[in-house]
């Protein structure tokens, strides 16, 4: 049963007596800038850990091992904190004002996922979770402790059996009221507190999210072969990009919201409140040419404050010459010829294969005759040698 606070912390909270400690929470939530609150147990059916399990089995995590070295902590929020007795979940709205997608088109401009294009969503769902958090501890005299996408907490089916959202077929939370456009972000408490209704999935026969993926990442509705994710091949992926998935990847620098921008229920979606995560506007439709220049020092200056800026600039340059190989712009070869000398042999190996689509034969047979013999990285010797 909900529970109605005391006189005393209805006075502290400045509610009235009989007020149930839920609402004040929900209430709070949303006073400190959260669009959705919910609130779930921290007892898993299993179901989610089965699910992580299967998809560590198969490999599909890639190069993200830190999925796997906490496996089983993620599986029981417990695990991670052991007097956890009720999760409230939160969820911001992210919703763009423009089309995501019209910038795929526009072959010598970067599209960057519309997440990164702003303000870190890690520093300010934090700020107003670290805000909530105090609230509860201070109100109700317990322990919190707040997390955000850094901690091993299964935020997703967390948000779904919170009554945010259900997982969509491209395995990420959709809202009946923000689409697919939603920031989690989660608070651990010794409460007891009255969970809500879990959403129900509302996807029905729709396939939209599966049907757009450039690079078929979905095996099967609900599943995600991260590997073939362009997300996570452009932000997580260490290494070389495999082949068969750079033209794909078009203009796709930083992330990819495809699968995300073509649901049915983004029409109910709003965009998200101004000045939160405005867009930069020097990130918007950005020139390659001038992303693919970028040292360590200008590329630190340019995603200051950034989600981007945690990639570093070598995996950041490498997807922006695998765009400019995508290009068709042959005026932008002096560029690629830059980076052809670059200290990264992330960047060198993806100068070449720039330079292979964008450059004539006899420009490749030079530049090959020029740096070949002195090059001592097999991924980027391959290069030359395709």
């Amino acid at each position: 049963m909900p529970t109605l606070i005391s006189e005393s912390a209805a006075i502290s909270a400045g509610a009235a007596p009989g007020t149930t400690r839920e609402a004040l929470i929900r209430a709070q939530a949303r006073t400190s800038g959260f669009d959705v609150v919910g609130i779930t147990g921290p007892a898993h059916s299993g179901k989610a850990g089965a699910a992580l399990k299967q998809f560590l089995a198969r490999s599909w995590h890639g190069d993200m091992d830190w999925l796997a070295a906490n496996a089983e902590r993620r599986a029981d929020p417990r695990a991670v904190w052991p007097e956890v007795r009720s999760i409230i979940m939160v969820g911001m709205n992210y919703g763009p004002n423009d089309d995501p997608l019209a910038l795929l088109d526009a072959r010598g401009r970067a599209t960057i996922s519309v997440y990164a294009q702003g303000r870190d969503y890690h520093q300010v769902v934090k700020k107003r979770l670290n805000t909530l958090g105090r609230w509860i501890a201070t109100t109700f005299s317990t322990e919190v402790k707040v997390f955000v996408d850094t901690a091993p907490v299964m935020e997703k089916p967390l948000a779904a059996d919170a009554g945010l959202g259900w997982q969509g077929k491209h395995t990420n939370i959709v809202s009946r009221t923000h689409g697919s456009w939603l920031f989690l972000g989660a608070v651990f408490t010794a409460l007891d507190l009255e969970t809500g209704p879990a959403e129900t999935d509302h996807c029905g026969t729709c396939r939209a999210c599966l049907d757009v993926c450039p690079t078929d990442a979905f095996p099967a509705p609900y599943q995600l072969d991260a590997r073939r994710c362009i997300s996570y091949l452009t932000i997580e992926h260490k290494g070389h990009i495999p082949l068969e998935f750079r033209e794909p990847m078009g203009n796709r620098v930083y992330g990819c919201d495809d699968c995300l921008a073509v649901c049915p229920w983004n029409k109910y979606a709003r965009a998200a409140h101004a000045n939160v995560f405005e867009p930069r506007e020097e990130l918007v439709g950005a020139r390659l040419v001038e992303l693919a220049r970028l040292d360590d020092a200008a590329f630190r200056r340019l995603f200051a404050g950034t989600a981007i800026k945690r990639t570093g600039r070598d995996r950041f340059v490498r997807n922006t010459l695998i765009a400019l190989g995508n290009s068709h712009n042959e005026s932008a070869l002096p560029v690629v010829e830059e980076r052809l000398d670059d200290p990264s042999p992330l960047v060198r190996a993806m100068a070449v294969w720039a330079l292979r689509r964008l450059a004539d034969a006899e420009t490749l047979v030079r530049q090959r005759a020029l740096r070949l013999a002195s090059e001592v990285d097999p991924a980027v010797r391959a290069e030359w040698g395709a």
